[in-house]
């Protein structure tokens, strides 16, 4: 158990954006639940293109093995809606020992 846990009351899953295929998007078997802190303020942010887009919420994610499930494009099933991946901060203290977590940036 982690030193996080208790703030992590929030859980979603991801369909992972695979690519291009023949018949359009592709995405992989929707993940099993993920624990994050869900924050839903409106902001303006770049996409990974340099366009300036609107998310309207970001994920805190305290177990980086997930890091791999949130590419940009992919879907993550929220409990209110649905939302797309804008992009996918990786925050690692080295040394420090802070707390390592991946920030989430959504539509």
């Amino acid at each position: 158990m982690s030193e996080f846990d208790e703030f992590l009351q929030h859980t979603v899953t991801v369909d992972t954006w695979t690519g291009e295929g023949m018949f359009g998007t592709e995405y992989a078997p929707t993940s099993g639940p993920v624990p994050c802190f869900k924050d839903d303020t409106r902001k303006l942010v770049r996409s990974a293109g340099g366009d300036q887009v609107v998310s309207e919420t970001t994920l805190w994610v305290f177990d980086k093995t997930h890091k791999p499930k949130f590419v940009p494009e992919s879907i993550v099933h929220l409990p209110d809606r649905d939302a797309t991946v804008i992009s996918c901060g990786d925050a690692d203290s080295g040394t420090l020992g802070l707390p390592d977590h991946l920030q989430i940036v959504l539509t």
